[in-house]
């Protein structure tokens, strides 16, 4: 080397965002999920707690019904899910929120997954207009 001592990676140990929480708490973030929006079903908030951990109920937000979460594509992945996926995961295309980000790629149908491409292609077109003007 060098002459100069390679650092510790500090990210060993860190938490991804929402990973801090310890796994055997999943249940009660299941449970707390459905208690704060009880529209959601027991496996639709367990697999949020899953996902995204203590950030899953960012992505739901002020959401009151399923029909508050916009846009149902199937497999519980709704229009809410897939704009958090954009905006805080850098999720592009429907291959990076079915495949990369939300691992839903063996629930959705091949129709399901190109709705899920339209809606991304609409929803940047329309966000790059609005930037713009």
């Amino acid at each position: 080397m060098n002459g100069t001592k390679a650092r510790e990676g500090w990210t060993e140990k860190s938490p991804l965002p929402g990973g801090d929480i310890d796994v055997s708490a999943i249940a009660s973030l299941t449970a707390e999920l459905v208690g704060n929006y009880p529209f959601l079903s027991s496996a639709h908030a367990n697999r949020l707690a899953h996902a995204y951990g203590t950030r899953a109920s960012k992505l739901l937000g002020n959401a009151k019904s399923m029909a508050d979460l916009g846009q149902s594509f199937g497999a519980t992945l709704t229009e809410s899910e897939v704009r958090y996926l954009m905006s805080m995961e850098w999720a592009c295309t429907a291959e990076d929120v079915v495949w990369r980000r939300s691992k839903l790629g063996l629930r959705l149908s091949p129709p399901e997954i190109a709705a899920i491409d339209n809606w991304i292609s609409r929803y940047s077109a329309a966000s790059a207009a609005s930037s713009v003007g």
